[in-house]
């Protein structure tokens, strides 16, 4: 797991020589490689905004509204929960921006706290993420988009376990076979499917929105809106708040690809502003149309909120939602190979994980060795079976990740305070972040502590991976040779070698942004 070892300094590194082929004239032509090989920056506006959109529109918002009216016992209540569940989002990503541009890295969470609480904190997160949370996740949303898809051919019954399977590693491998052929093809799918997410939501809002021209918002009115019929405990509230909190996830996704973003600190902040806000009135907007056309009951008895809203209002149309529901998660996976596969990179290239992860290919210039991690761990967590369990264990580890991280700028502001920042946000947003996060998190081990302390011990298993893989240097020379056969071994077979490295975009921060260093060279002698 050693990054950076001598022994395999020149081999592993060296790059493989571009293919030749003779022309008619009978002169040589190389097959094109860049120049310059490194992560292309091809990430614009626009593709920023459908990262972070498509990357939350996931199965949440068809499916979540059950969860969150049932925990906070009112119409009323759950239409709050949703707006101060992208209230709470929205001031996470504001964190997210200052340190995104203070730390141009990508890898997201685990860059920054790598950054500023060192390596063993920066592994535990990586470790949890690369073995469980990204995999369940990705085999959760598979797993939803087959049983969208195979559900019109058994309308009677659940779709059978292997057929489900089966497409959903068809779907996960075609993805992964998009993103290693090129950048640019997997943003544009990312685009849009992202579109297609808003137009499904949009076609609710829509229906919504003439059910309530016509009269019927009986139930959304204020005395109704707010009648409990059961009476919630602060508990309860608070698992409302977790349900829409996981329609939420995936606001931070951005902070993943940071090398990729075209101009950063420019894109990486307008990205954020756009999509959350936008993302938070859709939800809300998806929520009143659901509150206008059903019932609690009709909706609690639900298992599939959108499904049973487009069976009731759409006639024969009504296919048209699961059909939605399936694209959706479709783009849901695409999004969540694209991101969690940099952070895989971000790691190998810190030393945590091998190096031959921190390669991309020498032509498409993506990383394969990477991606391929990523496709194979979620095959297999799917085929394991329990990953809704999972998921269960993991959720407490994802929020705990974003509290440490969310610390670590107020932190970094405390170490570093002359430190150039871009963005600096009161610091009223991370203390109110993390007030309610603690809040969650304390309910959340006082209703289900096994669950949490499963996930603090998934976690934990890193410590010692760390000082055996990464921290012990003194390896054994037959493990060093073991590693770089098998680094060398992959180059070729994959075509891959490291990025070309510009030091004026991964210089730690000190370097060029510490406005006392400034300063005093400025004020030196001419």
């Amino acid at each position: 797991m050693d990054g950076a070892e001598r022994k395999r300094g020149v081999r592993a590194r060296q790059e493989p020589q571009a293919p030749r082929s003779t022309m008619k004239d009978g002169k040589v032509k190389e097959d094109t490689v860049p120049d310059r090989v490194t992560l292309k920056k091809e990430i614009g506006l626009l593709s920023a905004c459908t990262i972070i959109i498509g990357n939350i529109i996931g199965s949440g918002i068809f499916i979540s509204p059950k969860g969150v009216l049932e925990h906070s016992g009112s119409v009323g209540l759950a239409l709050v929960v949703w707006v101060l569940g992208g209230g709470i989002a929205a001031l996470g990503s504001l964190c997210y921006a200052e340190l995104g541009v203070t730390i141009p890295k990508s890898g997201g969470d685990y860059s920054y706290v790598t950054e500023i609480f060192g390596g063993l904190v920066g592994f535990l997160l990586l470790w949890s993420a690369v073995l469980i949370m990204y995999p369940t996740t990705l085999a959760v949303i598979a797993l939803t988009f087959s049983n969208y898809v195979l559900q019109p051919a058994f309308p009677n019954c659940v779709p059978p376990y292997m057929a489900t399977r089966m497409l959903s590693a068809t779907c996960i491998i075609f993805l992964t076979w998009v993103n290693c052929s090129s950048v640019r093809l997997a943003t544009r799918i990312q685009d849009i499917f992202t579109v297609g997410k808003l137009l499904a939501l949009g076609l609710i809002i829509a229906v919504g929105l003439l059910q309530i021209y016509k009269g019927n918002y009986e139930g959304l009115t204020p005395q109704i809106a707010f009648e409990f019929y059961k009476t919630p405990s602060v508990g309860q509230i608070a698992l409302a708040f977790l349900q829409a909190s996981f329609a939420f996830s995936g606001w931070n996704f951005l902070n993943y690809v940071t090398e990729e973003v075209v101009d950063p600190r420019r894109n990486l902040p307008r990205a954020i502003y756009i999509s959350i806000p936008l993302v938070t009135f859709v939800y809300t907007l998806t929520n009143i149309a659901y509150f206008s056309s059903m019932s609690p009951e009709e909706l609690l008895s639900s298992n599939a909120v959108a499904v049973t809203f487009g069976e009731k209002l759409l006639g024969m149309f009504s296919t048209i939602m699961p059909i939605s529901v399936a694209l959706s998660t479709f783009g849901g996976i695409n999004g969540y190979l694209f991101t969690s596969s940099r952070l895989c990179f971000s790691g190998a290239r810190e030393g945590h994980l091998p190096s031959l992860l921190a390669m991309i290919h020498c032509k498409s210039c993506t990383p394969i060795p990477a991606l391929l991690v990523c496709c194979t761990a979620t095959i297999v967590i799917m085929c394991i079976g329990e990953t809704h369990n999972l998921i269960n264990y993991v959720s407490f580890i994802n929020y705990l990740s974003y509290g440490v991280t969310i610390a670590g700028l107020l932190y970094y502001r405390w170490k570093k305070p002359n430190l150039y920042r871009p963005i600096k946000v009161s610091l009223l947003v991370p203390v109110c972040y993390l007030l309610f996060w603690a809040l969650l998190l304390g309910f959340s081990l006082h209703s289900e502590p096994v669950v949490c302390g499963v996930g603090l011990v998934i976690m934990l298993t890193g410590v010692p991976v760390y000082f055996l893989g990464v921290h012990w240097k003194d390896k054994p020379k037959c493990i060093y040779d073991f590693i770089e056969w098998a680094t060398y071994l992959g180059q070729r077979v994959f075509f891959v070698v490291f990025p070309h490295i510009d030091p004026t975009e991964t210089a730690t921060p000190t370097e060029w942004t510490d406005k006392s260093s400034i300063t005093s060279k400025a004020s030196g002698p001419v």
